[in-house]
């Protein structure tokens, strides 16, 4: 692809510019109307609208009525009610007597596009479903001028991304406010060891090695009378088309910081990875390991490991090495910066700092309060959505594979779904196994 720069990599400033090139949809900014914010000011009320009532959902709803005290839940939306149900009880239970829920029988939305109906009750939408619906909800919340909170990562396929791009360009030109939760962003250690950086203080980052290494998460039994959609849709966790796979889902924390302190994409990835342990016919087909190398612009090279397993070390944190230091950060509020010679740099401990879940919510808030284009965080999301979705190409694949390749792909795992009784985009064989990618085989899954 000759749209990407000369020297053939990729920066923030360029990463939208070049893939809404390759989108080629740019008739939506033109037909959609551009509003200045979907709320004013100094208006009684913000209302929210909560897309995806799981547990993450749950959590960002409380975490946006804690941010402001003007803020009220008016909607809902979910696919299974009895998710929806849940979430409602224990935020009314929490909030209810301070009038800070305000949803209703007729404001709680359970078909396949009942998020349309949700978002647009609202002035703010929370998206917190599994992944692979991300782009669809985020281009609707953005041509209903509505600011956006999204979970990470933004999108598990190629055509996924470029939607977001060109939703987030939109957005930009209505002023509204997008906050992705890659909360590292939004931690007071993450912001002190990037000011070092940004001071020149570690010199230039030459490497490192980015881990969520951990145990893995819950499964849920099928039952009696579900269809496979319904079936993979409640266990989206193991299914590539709706979660990404782990190195997405998860990893994408880490290897966003890696960006993040570096200040680019990188240009290429190679590595490898499998299923050891998740072998069963309730794990869908995704890997349990990931190894990947990660090249920069520069040559940087970092290392990028996350794995699934059982009664293995477990590892979630960062570590880069500068010209003149070395750093080590991680979610647990530690930041320790040395020199080449081991001196203190930093030793940064935030025990007490806020929690990036709500700090990140906090802001959003204030500036949709203040009636402030502040916060835009599409394009640093959607790279580091692309960054760990070429990462998986590369072990599934086993290959080499390219920035230029992968943004080149017309990659998409998502169909478009109306209802469970729908055919689920990958089937198990007659002995209940789903087919799992076999690198030197599959070519980009």
């Amino acid at each position: 692809m000759k749209d990407f720069t000369e020297t053939n990599f990729t920066t923030r400033r360029k990463f939208l510019e070049t893939t809404a090139r390759v989108a080629g949809t740019g008739a939506l900014l033109s037909a959609l109307p551009i509003s200045m914010s979907a709320f004013v000011g100094g208006a009684a009320e913000i209302k929210v609208a909560l897309v995806g009532c799981g547990g993450r959902g749950t959590g960002a709803a409380s975490q946006a009525i804690e941010a402001d005290p003007d803020v009220r839940l008016v909607a809902m939306a979910d696919v299974f009610a009895d998710r929806l149900e849940e979430s409602f009880k224990g935020l009314s239970a929490k909030y209810g007597e301070q009038g800070k829920v305000k949803v209703t029988e007729a404001s709680k939305f359970t078909s396949f596009d009942g998020y349309k109906k949700a978002i647009d009750m609202a002035d703010v939408v929370i998206l917190t479903t599994p992944p692979g619906f991300r782009p669809q909800h985020f281009e609707y919340a953005v041509q209903q001028g509505k600011h956006v909170f999204m979970e990470k990562p933004v999108a598990t396929d190629v055509v996924g991304i470029k939607r977001v791009l060109e939703a987030g360009k939109l957005a930009r030109q209505k002023k509204l406010n997008v906050v992705v939760g890659l909360q590292r962003h939004y931690q007071k250690n993450y912001r002190e060891v990037e000011k070092l950086i940004k001071s020149g203080s570690v010199g230039d980052i030459v490497s490192g090695q980015v881990y969520w290494n951990g145990a893995g998460v819950w499964t849920r039994p099928r039952v009696a009378g579900q269809t496979e959609l319904e079936y993979q849709m409640l266990n989206w966790y193991y299914f590539t088309w709706i979660c990404g796979d782990h190195i997405l889902e998860q990893h994408i924390h880490n290897i966003d910081v890696a960006n993040w302190y570096i200040g680019a994409s990188p240009i290429s990835a190679q590595g490898m990875g499998g299923r050891e342990t998740r072998i069963g016919k309730d794990t869908g087909h995704i890997f349990d390991h990931h190894f990947v190398e990660f090249v920069y612009p520069e040559g940087q090279v970092i290392s990028s490991q996350c794995r699934h397993q059982r009664g293995c070390m477990n590892r979630v944190e960062e570590v880069f090495q500068g010209t003149k230091g070395n750093i080590t950060v991680n979610g647990g509020n530690i930041g320790i910066v040395k020199g080449r010679n081991g001196q203190s740099i930093l030793n940064y401990n935030g025990e007490n700092d806020i929690n990036p879940y709500q700090q990140e919510h906090n802001e959003l808030f204030a500036a949709i309060k203040a009636g402030e284009h502040r916060l835009d965080d599409v394009d640093y999301g959607a790279e580091s959505t692309m960054t760990a979705i070429m990462g998986r190409m590369a072990t599934y694949s086993g290959q080499v594979i390219t920035w230029d390749e992968a943004m080149a792909s017309d990659l998409k795992l998502v169909p478009d779904l109306n209802s469970f009784n729908d055919e689920a985009p990958i089937l198990p064989d007659a002995n209940g196994v789903y087919p799992a990618a076999v690198p030197g085989k599959t070519r980009f899954f």
